[in-house]
């Protein structure tokens, strides 16, 4: 998995930092998560290409989180797109995207769908090849969910040393890679697992912003490979997460820590701190694998 971080910082962008949005990668397949403003001049400067996001996953419908959503659309018209592009986010957000096309007179010549959100219950929304997506619902001002990646199991390894030993023709090598068993030409049948390796764990991916401190996402998250969640906050400003809904370093970190994910990024960062390595130096009290997130930066799992 690549992720690559577009923007990561709270409330208004600024010159130097951006709000969120980020661009995560499954076997060359690109999925576009929250899309504040300046998503658009992100990617560019990240050389993302545009043709290659097809779903965009927006958590909530605050101003950071999606004010850079329209702008992108009518990029993508202007450049020609063909492909049809799938919007999955809260309910209201087909309506705010059809009435600034219309007001503007800027309608697509690509397919727009939008994949409105209402269930406050953990489901499964998208699914290809390559991922499945799942919801996070999470505890802030407004309806909000976070989106648990998980990659598709792969086809089993071959023991190419086993199937060469028993003079198995690669003819065969598709079916027994999908977990059929073989029939060599005396009619011994050799199993499947004695021809193969196990495929490797599904890859999960966790992203949480915004939400403040909630411990009923600890099942979907449970024992991912990487959790991303917000930090607004230190926890000497702990009590404006209370009327903000956010969460601090440390409150992420127990998070991650009671779901045993394997990696935490931090990210959402108010604007307050100047330094971002305090959010890492808290999190690590509780939890100790722990990533900062910052714009353009590029994680590779």
């Amino acid at each position: 998995m690549k992720l690559t971080i577009l923007g990561c910082y709270a409330a208004t962008p600024r010159t130097f930092t951006n709000p969120t949005s980020q661009v995560v990668e499954f076997n060359n397949s690109m999925y576009l998560i929250d899309c504040g403003e300046g998503t658009q001049v992100q990617l560019r400067r990240n050389k993302i290409k545009f043709s290659r996001i097809n779903q965009i996953f927006i958590s909530h419908l605050h101003g950071d989180h999606f004010y850079g959503l329209i702008g992108l659309i009518s990029s993508f018209g202007l450049l020609g797109r063909q492909n049809d592009l799938h919007i999955y986010g809260p309910k209201g957000i087909k309506e705010a995207m059809l009435l600034q096309l219309k007001l503007s007179n800027s309608y697509t010549q690509y397919k727009l769908y939008f994949h409105e959100l209402t269930s406050k219950s953990s489901e499964l929304i998208f699914e290809d090849n390559k991922v499945q997506v799942y919801t996070i619902p999470l505890n802030h001002r407004i309806y909000t969910n976070g989106y648990l990646f998980v990659e598709k199991i792969t086809q089993k390894k071959l023991n190419i040393q086993r199937l060469e030993e028993l003079d198995i023709h690669v003819v065969y090598y598709n079916k027994i890679k999908n977990g059929e068993d073989h029939t060599l030409e005396d009619g011994t049948v050799i199993s499947n697992e004695e021809l193969t390796y196990p495929p490797k764990k599904p890859f999960r991916y966790a992203y949480c912003s915004d939400t403040m401190y909630e411990e009923s996402i600890i099942p979907i998250i449970k024992e991912a490979d990487v959790l991303y969640h917000e930090s607004t906050f230190l926890e000497h400003d702990k009590p404006k997460t209370e009327y903000t809904k956010h969460s601090t370093a440390k409150e992420a970190a127990t998070i991650a820590k009671l779901s045993d994910v394997k990696k935490l990024i931090l990210g959402h960062y108010s604007t307050r701190y100047p330094d971002i390595s305090v959010f890492e130096e808290e999190a690590k009290t509780v939890f100790d694998k722990v990533l900062l997130a910052d714009d353009g930066k590029i994680f590779e799992f």
